[in-house]
């Protein structure tokens, strides 16, 4: 057995502040046959219990022992069909890896390292798929969308995916920035799912340029949203109107899709010499990393808790540190100040930490103090909600789809299925316990095993 969990090699963190290639490359061969080595192989695998789609983990760690990297995509593409993917992005600390049974005195093994060396060396195959005479309309093109619609194809039914915006891949593709998942393998994740003969749609704004009603008409014997939640939560304070002030959502879909953070973009980002992410959570590491590499000189986490409640995956946070990210701990928002219609500084409220919320974290309570720090731009990550486009269009046609208070879609957590019998969601637009991409794949799996039975019946 190897004494230590094997490390991969990261971007020197001085050169990776200036570009967007990948912070982290592979394990090395060798390197992966000796971390596998370190696997237990137990008979009764907690980290299967804490995958969401319950990758058959000791099995696939299992064929690489046995030299046979084939098998080992075989097996993780059975239960998930974006291994290069969630090797990548998934939070393994508080899943997979975080149940190893390694980690009570030592250093689990690393599972996503594994993965994504499988997933990024291997290919998906393609059975003979028997049509079904069924069709699937998918709406939205991220973790959940891709999902369902390669179960739903293996299944024989046509399958057709909408996305509303000009590329497919939905977060993984405006959210999540290429230091963290290279599109190369997000682009090879999709053409898998073209050759097994799913249908793409792009500019397709369900609820605009077709409602759910017509989908019906046109054919299709079932649909699954999976629309994601695109609607940025703001701060509700004074001056949060000031130019300047972006969402995490605008930010990084700018860069992230349309290039803005490049100097000859038709639709270039304003960058200043300071800015301050508000938030504590993957995407607000995402937007401080991407802000040091778009030209900003000072950036700034501030988060109204401690470093002990940050929500964040830890590598984002130490990634974050490296590259120079200051974080503010204990402060809130409370106004921001402007100077002719701009940023000038923000003043912040300092926080201490009182008796748990309903999230069993202590709650933040202000201490009647305040410090000003001068800034030219605020991104906020405080999470988003879902877009009512799809709901709205819906009920002007009858078909009334039943949302919770915030607004997302209810649904039975089971299988997926909404109140109206055809119609079934998933993902962030209907979610069911952490938002993240490995959470989105169980819903879509969920979701295409309930559309499968049903068109089955």
């Amino acid at each position: 057995m190897a004494a230590e969990r094997q490390r991969v090699k990261e971007q020197d963190k001085i050169k990776r502040r200036s570009n967007f290639d990948a912070v982290e490359s592979n394990l090395t061969e060798e390197q992966v046959k000796l971390e596998a080595s370190r696997c237990l192989g137990c008979k009764n695998p907690q980290c299967v219990k804490g995958c969401p789609v319950n990758i058959r983990i000791p099995e696939f760690i299992s064929a690489i022992k046995n030299n046979d990297i084939n098998k080992a995509g075989e097996i993780i593409r059975n239960t998930s069909m974006l291994p290069s993917v969630c090797g990548r992005v998934c939070p393994q600390e508080r899943q997979c890896e975080g149940k190893c049974v390694l980690g009570i005195k030592g250093s689990p093994v690393a599972i996503g390292a594994l993965e994504r060396y499988v997933g990024d060396n291997t290919k998906a195959e393609t059975g003979e798929i028997k049509p079904s005479g069924k069709k699937v309309a998918v709406i939205g093109s991220g973790c959940a969308g891709m999902t369902a619609a390669c179960d739903l194809r293996k299944a024989g039914h046509e399958v057709e995916v909408f996305e509303a915006l000009h590329k497919l891949g939905g977060v993984l593709r405006y959210g999540i920035p290429p230091f963290r998942l290279p599109r190369k393998f997000l682009d090879r994740e999709i053409e898998n799912l073209k050759s097994l003969g799913v249908k793409f749609h792009t500019n397709v704004i369900v609820g605009k340029s077709v409602t759910l009603k017509q989908l019906k008409q046109d054919g299709f014997d079932a649909v699954f949203i999976c629309s994601g939640a695109g609607l940025p939560k703001m701060l509700n304070i004074n001056g949060e109107n000031l130019n300047g002030v972006y969402s995490a959502n605008e930010f990084l879909t700018r860069v992230n899709l349309m290039s803005a953070g490049q100097k000859d973009s038709i639709t270039p980002l304003r960058t200043g010499k300071k800015v301050a992410v508000f938030g504590g959570g993957n995407v607000a590491m995402d937007a401080a990393r991407t802000a040091v590499r778009v030209g900003f000189n000072e950036v700034y986490i501030i988060y109204r808790r401690t470093e002990k409640e940050l929500p964040a995956r830890l590598e984002e946070i130490r990634h974050a540190k490296e590259e120079g990210i200051i974080f503010k701990f204990l402060y809130a928002p409370k106004e921001i100040l402007g100077e002719n219609g701009y940023v000038k500084s923000v003043v912040l409220e300092v926080m201490e930490l009182g008796e748990p919320d309903e999230s069993g974290r202590r709650r933040p309570v202000p201490t009647g103090k305040t410090e000003t720090i001068e800034l030219d731009t605020i991104i906020v990550a405080l999470g988003t909600g879902p877009n009512p486009i799809i709901q709205k269009s819906a009920a002007d046609d009858g078909l009334e789809i039943l949302t919770d208070k915030k607004g997302y879609i209810k649904v039975d957590e089971l299988t997926g299925c909404t109140n109206i019998p055809f119609v079934f969601a998933g993902g962030d637009v209907a979610p069911v316990g952490e938002s993240n991409a490995i959470n989105a794949m169980g819903a879509g799996k969920k979701a295409a095993k309930a559309i499968n039975e049903l068109l089955n019946k």
